[in-house]
């Protein structure tokens, strides 16, 4: 009687955990290009508030997917953290997006490193912090209860830089209405998605080659 053949175990998916600021641009980057390999699990975007959170809460995830994935990719910079992520995916033998900001993986980072020089006092706005803005800002800044704690959280930025994955003049108007509500000079540059896009393809890329 010919034996029964073991079932051939299917190989999970590899999985994302990124900064829930790049939520909505990581999923529909995964809907546009058929990532259908890649998983996504993202962090509260209100750690986007408090950096020295991030590490301990990305450990936590990192471990306690680690069974359950082969290959995990993190999609976040350095956000704040002072190379905690580094010592963290270094442990972890892991690989991150590269840069040091969120915001550089849209635009680039010798385009945003000139945007810096140019104006060293900007404070950034992609489409996700555009659209939250409220919640995120002042909301989670309390601004809307402290209003005089504007001028102190933004007493050394001298303008808003609107960095847009899509052109939409719903959000390049909420853009400038932040601008306004911080007192600050406005400019757009549309970037599209950028290093975040290409990052995310090279891991994906890499995940069939080792299938």
């Amino acid at each position: 009687m010919a034996q029964a053949s073991a079932p051939v175990s299917k190989r999970a998916p590899m999985l994302v955990i990124a900064c829930g600021a790049l939520a909505h641009e990581i999923v529909w980057l995964q809907k546009h290009n058929s990532w259908t390999q890649m998983d996504v699990q993202c962090l509260d975007a209100e750690l986007h508030n408090r950096p020295e959170l991030i590490g301990q809460k990305l450990r936590a995830a990192i471990q306690k997917n680690r069974q359950q994935y082969e290959h995990i990719f993190i999609g976040y910079a350095d956000c704040g953290t002072g190379g905690e992520i580094d010592r963290i995916i270094e442990q972890e033998g892991l690989e991150r997006l590269p840069g040091a900001h969120c915001y550089s993986f849209f635009v680039g980072e010798q385009r945003f490193n000139q945007l810096a020089e140019q104006e060293l006092g900007s404070f950034y706005l992609t489409d996700f912090l555009a659209e939250h803005f409220d919640r995120l800002v002042v909301h989670g800044l309390k601004l809307d209860i402290h209003p005089e704690l504007r001028d102190q959280f933004f007493a050394h930025y001298k303008m808003l830089v609107y960095l847009s994955q899509r052109e939409d003049p719903r959000l390049l108007a909420k853009a400038k209405l932040a601008a306004q509500f911080l007192d600050l000079e406005f400019r757009h540059e549309h970037c599209g998605y950028g290093d975040l896009e290409t990052g995310l393809q090279e891991q994906v890329l890499r995940f069939n080659q080792a299938l």
